[in-house]
């Protein structure tokens, strides 16, 4: 019983200590893909900004 109980163990403690290595892991791929994300969503803004500018006079041509 007690071999038993001490395997159980040690496989709590292995299961454990793995989910916490990946942690750190998956917040670093969850973080590239969020900054990833935000930069497409960005992307049609920057254009549709540039367009604008060259669609609208600025009266700077002195």
């Amino acid at each position: 019983m007690s071999s038993r109980l001490l395997r159980r163990f040690e496989r709590l403690l292995f299961m454990t200590v793995l989910c916490l290595a990946l942690n750190s892991c998956v917040s670093a791929v969850l973080g590239v893909a969020v900054d990833t994300t935000i930069e497409v969503v960005k992307v049609p803004f920057k254009l549709v900004g540039a367009a604008a500018d060259l669609a609208i006079p600025d009266g700077d041509d002195d």
